[in-house]
């Protein structure tokens, strides 16, 4: 009877679980989340990392961050002006306060995303900027925030990708004040300016060096001809043209070795075992990606349900859905296509090229 019963949840869910797009690739989630809805439901997450026109303008690159503002915390001072926060005498930071719909992104991404956009070992400022005011600091808004951010840090210490201390703080935020109107959106606004000022201050820079950056090319999609030579039907379906795997008897839906999952058409990492867990639905499942860098989630309204499709930042391989049902730290589930997915064994991740994720399973 049990079996008979996964059975039959596996045919259903495969009609409404990890089904196939069939339109609206061109907007992505961030673009008509205001038209369509797809939840009312809006967290917020604090951080500040130096100059907060470039912490702002990174985070609204992805997916299910629906604004970033810009302004003032840490200090006592009510309503400061950027005058004032600049003088350095306030005790605030620039901040920025991050937007976003957990049911698209979790608090666990955006602090994946964070690390990167800063140095996390500079107590006295940020690249040429200097001073408390422009310090890195994660203010938490709840105990869950505090701990997953603590865990992060000890992780990112782990990692060995900067060989000094995390030094960054994890506080609770008391009052978050916005910054002037000219400051929103500066990178909008000001293009000219803001990328000059971001190439002249060394954040870039820094970033290509301890976080490797992507080759141009690197990861590029093949052309079609090469696709179809390198994959067999079923992947092609799948990756290519949204089709969906059928449930208990795909590839590794029940892998349960160590190692990552990368697109198996460009390479590019996807997801962790680490981060993989059983949800009962005969698709590997997982917590979220191993780096939010190389993934990007669209609308996908076929079977006349709003749902978020998956798929890889530069080879634009259809991967699947994710929900807001999943486990903890997250409570989102990645339901992935095996067919979309090449694991390499940790043993194996060095030789392949995958050496600097091997850091989280020690």
């Amino acid at each position: 009877m049990k079996n008979n019963y996964l059975v039959l949840a596996g045919l259903l869910f495969l009609l409404v679980g990890c089904t196939d797009a069939d339109g609206q690739r061109e907007k992505t989630e961030t673009d008509i989340m205001k038209t369509v809805n797809v939840s009312s439901e809006r967290n917020r997450a604090t951080f500040a990392g130096g100059c907060f026109w470039c912490i702002e303008a990174s985070f609204e690159k992805y997916d299910g961050v629906i604004d970033a503002i810009s302004g003032y915390a840490g200090g006592e001072e009510e309503n400061p002006t950027y005058k004032d926060v600049s003088s350095g005498k306030t005790g605030h930071r620039e901040t920025v306060q991050v937007n976003y719909d957990p049911h698209v992104i979790s608090y666990s991404e955006l602090l994946d995303i964070y690390w990167r956009l800063f140095d996390p070992t500079d107590e006295g400022g940020s690249f040429h900027d200097r001073g408390h005011q422009y310090s890195s600091a994660i203010y938490y808004h709840d105990e869950k925030q505090k701990a997953l951010a603590e865990k992060s840090k000890a992780l990112l210490q782990k990692s060995g990708i900067f060989s000094k201390d995390i030094i960054t703080p994890i506080m609770p935020l008391d009052k978050f004040y916005p910054a002037e109107d000219y400051h929103q959106d500066y990178y909008k606004k000001n293009p000219d300016r803001y990328y000059s000022y971001r190439s002249a201050s060394g954040r870039d820079e820094f970033i290509e060096k301890h976080w490797k950056g992507i080759k141009p090319g690197e990861y590029s999609k093949p052309s079609n001809s090469e696709i179809k030579a390198k994959l067999d039907d079923l992947q092609y379906r799948v990756t290519q043209e949204h089709a969906t795997e059928r449930a208990f008897t795909n590839k590794y839906w029940d892998n349960k070795r160590d190692g990552i999952y990368v697109d198996i058409v460009t390479g590019e990492p996807l997801f962790s075992s680490t981060d993989k867990f059983d949800s009962g639905t005969g698709w590997p499942s997982f917590t979220k990606p191993v780096d939010p860098i190389f993934v990007k989630k669209n609308i996908d309204t076929s079977y006349g349900m709003e749902r978020i499709e998956v798929s890889s930042k530069h080879g634009d391989s259809h991967l699947g859905h994710v929900f807001y049902e999943g486990n903890e730290p997250t409570n989102l589930r990645y339901c992935i296509n095996s067919a979309s997915l090449k694991f390499i064994p940790k043993e194996k991740m060095k030789d392949e090229g995958y050496g600097e994720y091997l850091y989280l399973f020690e």
